[in-house]
């Protein structure tokens, strides 16, 4: 049995991590390459850097900053944010990250995804998709630019043609949920989990070790994310470890 992981998530705007609400209301988290380090000695089984502005405002990913982060990781790491092309995912695997992440460029250019499984393996390719529920449509949407741009993609119907164009992985983060601190949104992530056959990372909502046992059981995923409850140290990777195990979940 694979046993599930426990990642934290570096929102990165202007060299500093930040948190917020639904996307919005950002606030200072930290410096991203202390962060890093702390959550590597605590026991995080990977770690997601996202540049959240870089789509939004059309630039690159900050290298510098991703450089200085993977010098202090023993983990796996994942770098999104401002990748457009081939070259801005060797730059970035060549600063140390162990994947990419795509979310816009993907939507917008999804032969990308397969170029980037051609080139790399689709184990370094993680396609990131930000879904928001219409409850007039009864669906949920994929939404671009850091949660600014709704598409009319269909968010599982998304994640199913990423995977067939060579995602190995998918983030998947509930836009409802994002900062609210009241649990995961099991039903999207069960409803990608059964849709696709590579793992699922889930995304929005953790507020408590409680919230991670239930969406590993309600919606099937391979992975869970935090951010601002281990930022702010309202609880450790270490603490929802313990959790996990007393539940029976298999963890690192």
């Amino acid at each position: 049995m694979i046993t599930k992981r426990i990642i934290p998530c570096l929102d990165v705007k202007d060299g500093r991590v930040v948190k917020g609400v639904q996307f919005v209301e950002l606030k200072d988290a930290g410096d991203p390459t202390q962060l890093a380090k702390f959550y590597d000695q605590q026991g995080a089984d990977e770690l997601i850097f996202l540049d959240i502005s870089a789509s939004h405002q059309g630039r690159k990913t900050m290298k510098k900053v991703v450089e200085r982060v993977a010098t202090e990781l023993s983990i796996p790491f994942t770098v999104g944010g401002g990748i457009h092309t081939l070259e801005d995912m060797k730059s970035l695997l060549r600063r140390g990250a162990d994947k990419v992440s795509l979310n816009t460029a993907a939507v917008s250019h999804p032969q990308l995804i397969t170029q980037g499984a051609d080139f790399f393996g689709s184990q370094c390719i993680v396609v990131a998709i930000d879904a928001k529920y219409d409850p007039i449509r009864e669906q949920f949407f994929v939404y671009t630019h850091g949660g600014r741009k709704q598409t009319e993609l269909d968010a599982i119907e998304w994640a199913k043609e990423a995977v067939k164009r060579g995602a190995g992985e998918i983030l998947l983060t509930s836009m409802d949920q994002d900062g609210r601190k009241d649990g995961f949104d099991s039903l999207l992530c069960r409803l990608v989990s059964e849709a696709v056959p590579v793992p699922v990372i889930a995304s929005g909502g953790a507020g408590k070790a409680e919230h991670f046992w239930r969406v590993f059981d309600e919606g099937k995923v391979d992975a869970a994310l935090a951010a601002s409850i281990f930022h702010y140290q309202e609880t450790s990777v270490a603490n929802v470890k313990h959790f996990l195990k007393e539940k029976g979940v298999l963890v690192r």
